[in-house]
Formats: C-alpha cells, structure tokens, sequence
C-alpha cells in the first residue's frame, strides 16, 4: 500500500475489540457492535502549515496506537482494508508509550 495523507492527517486501521459478550453475558450480534475507538497509526502526513508559512511537525507517528472520537474521520477503503482517514487534532490520546 502506497498512500500518503496530506497535511495534517493520519491513516488509522481500527483495532478491533475482542468482546462478543456484554457485562450480563448476552452475546452481541456483528450488526449491533458499535465500532472500536483505537487505532493504528498506519501513514501520517507531513504536518501542519501555519498562516506564516511554517510547518509544525505531527506529534503522532506510523505505528502509535491511538484513540478517536466515535464519529472522527472518514472511512475508506484501500486495497479490500478499512482505514480512517483523520486530522491529529481528532486524536484524543497516544496509547501505550
């Protein structure tokens, strides 16, 4: 895969969660799971341009695992995979460093 986000956008993959079952134990169906708010970083681009013309570099980089808000970014799909395509100021957190 050769995809580069421009400016100051990340390609995500979802990390998907590993429950089937609720707290009570009623197994959830594919249809009625909500879509997991972690990722991996998967791309990044090449930061942000300021008004005065300076770029300001992204804090995230390829390969963090993040967290998103539920409704950030847009979904793609390259080569059969599903990404998101969002602006680092739509990450919430870096996880695990």
């Amino acid at each position: 895969m050769n995809v580069r986000p421009l400016h100051d956008r990340i390609l995500v993959q979802r990390l998907e969660d590993k429950q089937e079952k609720s707290e009570g134990g009623i197994i959830i169906p594919d249809s009625a799971k909500e879509k997991p708010q972690r990722g991996k970083v998967t791309a990044v681009g090449n930061g942000k341009t300021l008004d005065d013309g300076t770029k300001v570099a992204l804090e995230v980089k390829k390969g963090d695992k993040v967290l998103f808000g539920k409704y950030a970014g847009t979904e793609v799909k390259i080569e059969g995979d599903e990404f998101l395509i969002l602006r680092e100021d739509d990450v919430l957190a870096v996880v695990g460093k």
